[in-house]
């Protein structure tokens, strides 16, 4: 049995229930014994993702999210040291303070003018953390995209980055199933980002390096190396490149990334040259 399913079992489904009649009660004064609440598939090991109403996105998080987080949080740090960098991310001290960081950071990059759902509340109910953003009901995760979206999409990707950066903010944790494809007010597709983890404020030169590198990972399986790198330097410098490239091969380690590393590597190698 996955992971992930083991985690969101830990949840018993009647303290999922009590959270959802709160949520209903706090945000639409309806009747709480009426809430109606839908569990998503998701790869996430950090939160029991689910819909309230059809109107909210909500995640449970737990004491078990925490100590996965904390563990993830180790092994990145590992990775970020064979990078020759020194470890940039870092742990949360409570489930609640995992929900107020990521309600914190989507708030932060929308005032950015960056795409992501709108934050509504972040509060603790019986020791779980409860997050609550604006559910996209019609959403794309960017690796569904065909190869010709992707493409369009692609300069986007690496602006919205640009623009986290350029802020002194970074992403930490950026793959395919963390940025969405979804209609905005007008009915026109846009790019969202989600999930942004902890990173620490005084590593944004290498938490850059490794956004980066994670873009490129996520984009080129769609693209093709060239046409991702190509993309990038639209945007980033060659030496931005070049530091991203020492981050491929702890990218490349992680599950959640399937990509052809030494060709990516290459690209990045004749883009500096």
């Amino acid at each position: 049995m996955p992971l992930r399913r083991l985690l969101r079992a830990s949840v018993p489904h009647e303290q999922l229930e009590a959270i959802a009649a709160e949520v209903a009660r706090r945000f639409d004064g309806g009747d709480p014994e009426a809430v109606d609440i839908e569990l998503l598939e998701a790869d996430n090991w950090l939160s029991v993702p689910c819909v309230v109403d059809d109107q909210w996105f909500v995640k449970v998080i737990g004491d078990q999210h925490t100590l996965m987080h904390a563990l993830l949080t180790t092994g990145r740090n590992i990775g970020a040291f064979s990078a020759g960098t020194e470890g940039f991310f870092e742990r949360f001290a409570s489930p609640v303070e995992m929900a107020e960081h990521e309600l914190a950071a989507t708030q932060r990059t929308r005032e950015l003018g960056v795409a992501a759902p709108e934050p509504i509340a972040a509060f603790e109910h019986d020791g779980y953390g409860v997050l609550v953003l604006e559910y996209l009901p019609d959403f794309r995760t960017f690796d569904a995209l065909s190869p010709a979206r992707a493409a369009e999409f692609a300069p986007t990707l690496f602006e919205n980055l640009a623009t986290l950066h350029a802020a002194g903010l970074a992403h930490g944790d950026l793959r395919a199933e963390n940025v969405l494809v979804a209609p905005d007010a007008d009915g026109i597709e846009t790019l969202y980002f989600i999930d942004a983890t902890h990173v620490s404020e005084g590593a944004i030169e290498d938490a850059r390096g490794y956004d980066i590198a994670c873009a490129l990972a996520s984009l080129s399986p769609l693209v093709g190396p060239r046409e991702a790198v190509t993309a990038a330097t639209a945007v980033y410098s060659s030496a931005e490149l070049l530091a991203a490239r020492e981050f491929l091969d702890f990218v490349a380690l992680r599950p959640d990334h399937d990509f052809d590393a030494a060709a990516l590597k290459g690209e990045l190698e004749k883009r500096a040259n």
